[in-house]
Formats: C-alpha cells, structure tokens, sequence
C-alpha cells in the first residue's frame, strides 16, 4: 500500500497542507484525470467559476473589491483566511492547473493572494459567497441575486468533486495502493 496519507488535519500550516496536496497530485494527479467523472466535474467547475467570476466584474463587484484592497487598505483577503483550506481543495486547483504559492505575497493578506487578486480557481466556499455591508450597499439586489445563482452552481460542482476525490482515492487505498494497479 502506498505510504501517502489521506488526510492532513485542517489546522495544520498552510505550507503543510501545500506539500500534501503536491505529493497527492504527484501519486495519484494522472490517474485522477483519467477518470471520467472527475475530468467531467472539473470542466464543469472551471465553466462555473468562469460564469462566477464574469458576473461579479459585470456587476462591478471586482472593481469594489480591488479599490477597497488596493485604495482604502482594506480587503476580505486577509492572512488567516488561508486556513479555511484543506488539502483536498489545494489538491482540486492543483488539478485544475492552478500553480500554489510557496510563500506570502504581502504579510497581511490571504496565502493565496495573488498582485491581481485570488490565485485559486477552486476556492473555499466563504471566498466564493461573502460580499460585505460595502458592496451589497452598492450593488442592486437583483444584480446580487443574479451573482448568488451562479456562485451557487460552482459551490455545489465544488462540493461533488470534493466528494469524488476523495472517495476515489479512498477506494484506491484500500483495494491496492496506487491507482495503477487497478
């Protein structure tokens, strides 16, 4: 059997839970994309995100966000909010192309913070949803709720391919080890 582990514990460092999803992708990364489902929910992921992101700059939400970041000293992606993530997430943007930090772009933002914003495809659900008392104050409710229906699709594909991974390895580990040998 493979001497991988399966899990790392949500509270442990960010870099730890990096160099986990790293050597999962490096194990199992191929063979995960070779399978249907998964190849599947990953493209459909990347539609959604892609629908969730163009929607949040047509409403003018991005525009919000980086004056706030960038202007007024503020943003919602401060450090800390890394820790939301698990390895299996880093592990779905590794899958999805994604190339992880290995440090800190600026001390008081998100691991994950990037000079143009989230460096993450696949990002935790709290990322994806919260909006601030700024930005519902700006922005029309329907334009909101607009934004709300696509960002649902993407959490809910996010949700069921977090679920298949983990599954799939899962039943790799205990039927042989290696997804090779299968």
């Amino acid at each position: 059997m493979s001497n991988t582990p399966l899990s790392i514990s949500l509270s442990s460092p960010i870099e730890e839970k990096i160099a986990w999803a790293r050597r999962q992708q490096h194990v199992f990364g191929e063979a995960l994309l070779k399978d249907g489902e998964i190849a599947g929910l990953l493209n459909a992921l990347k539609t959604a995100v892609v629908s969730s992101r163009t929607e949040m700059a047509r409403t003018g939400i991005v525009e919000i966000c980086r004056r706030c970041d960038q202007e007024e000293g503020g943003s919602c992606c401060g450090a800390g909010i890394e820790n939301r993530y698990d390895g299996w997430l880093l592990l779905i943007n590794l899958l999805l192309g994604v190339v992880l930090p290995e440090k800190r772009l600026r001390p008081d933002a998100c691991f994950f913070a990037g000079e143009k914003g989230c460096l993450l495809t696949a990002r935790h659900v709290l990322c994806v949803n919260y909006l601030c008392k700024k930005v519902t104050d700006q922005i029309d409710p329907p334009a909101i709720a607009a934004l709300r229906e696509k960002e649902g699709a993407e959490v809910n594909i996010l949700f069921i391919l977090h679920e298949r991974i983990k599954n799939v390895l899962k039943r790799w580990m205990s039927d042989s080890g290696t997804p090779s040998q299968k």
